[in-house]
């Protein structure tokens, strides 16, 4: 499994570098918007013995919502919620899709229109208590069109939130913190990497067939953005 997983990642980072290049420098989620936004973690389970998950923090983060294929807006596209927050010489970055949070969807990429929807990280993280997984879901009104510009214009008018959460295994979903996108940055949508597999929350591993798969296209992905002229 290890090897198909790296196998079929090194066979999808030839055309998303090309994609990268021809997009300049982004593969996949061509479109989006970079909000500032901040994260407030309440404390979530307890004994597993993930500090990240635990403690109760509040810190800035930046979010990038998107579209996963560029598709135009009135057509369902598989959406994507990056975030970034600030740790010391390492960032954290986390990337989650739409998709579903029952037993079976959760491990399911779902396509939407509205930009408040439940997203999945899909990918597992190793750790003390096991493998988990990480979900954003709503937390306040839905109905926000997943284009860049109404994102943009629905969080200055009235900001938008996602509660955090965290599965192990197959067991229930427990919240730990609070996501709140609190206005758009100043350039629309600049050009920041994310990298899930190389900087995970602390205590937390990248780990299984995604995250094998993942990480060659991430490579492919840096240096299509290299072909471009960028940084």
């Amino acid at each position: 499994m290890q090897d198909l997983a790296r196998l079929a990642g090194r066979l999808a980072a030839v055309p998303l570098g090309t994609l990268a290049r021809w997009r300049g420098g982004k593969p996949m989620h061509p479109r989006g918007v970079v909000l500032d936004a901040v994260l407030e973690r309440t404390g979530g389970p307890r004994g597993w013995g993930v500090r990240w998950l635990e403690e109760p923090a509040r810190e800035p983060a930046v979010v990038r919502l998107s579209r996963g294929a560029g598709l135009p807006a009135p057509l369902p596209d598989l959406l994507g919620l990056a975030v970034r927050l600030p740790d010391g010489d390492r960032p954290v970055d986390l990337l989650l899709s739409t998709g579903g949070t029952g037993r079976r969807t959760r491990y399911l990429p779902v396509p939407r229109v509205d930009a408040a929807a439940t997203y999945s990280s899909f990918m597992g993280y190793r750790s003390t208590a096991g493998t988990l997984r990480l979900a954003a879901v709503p937390d306040g009104p839905r109905g926000v069109r997943s284009d860049p510009g109404p994102v943009a214009d629905a969080v200055a008018r009235r900001g938008l939130a996602f509660r955090l959460l965290v599965t192990r295994g197959a067991g229930d979903w427990v919240s730990f913190a609070r996501l709140a996108l609190t206005a758009p940055v100043a350039e629309p949508d600049p050009d920041l990497r994310f990298d899930a597999v190389r900087n995970p929350p602390p205590g937390l591993l990248a780990d299984g067939p995604m995250a094998r798969f993942r990480a060659p296209a991430y490579a492919a992905a840096r240096e299509g953005r290299s072909g471009t002229g960028r940084a």
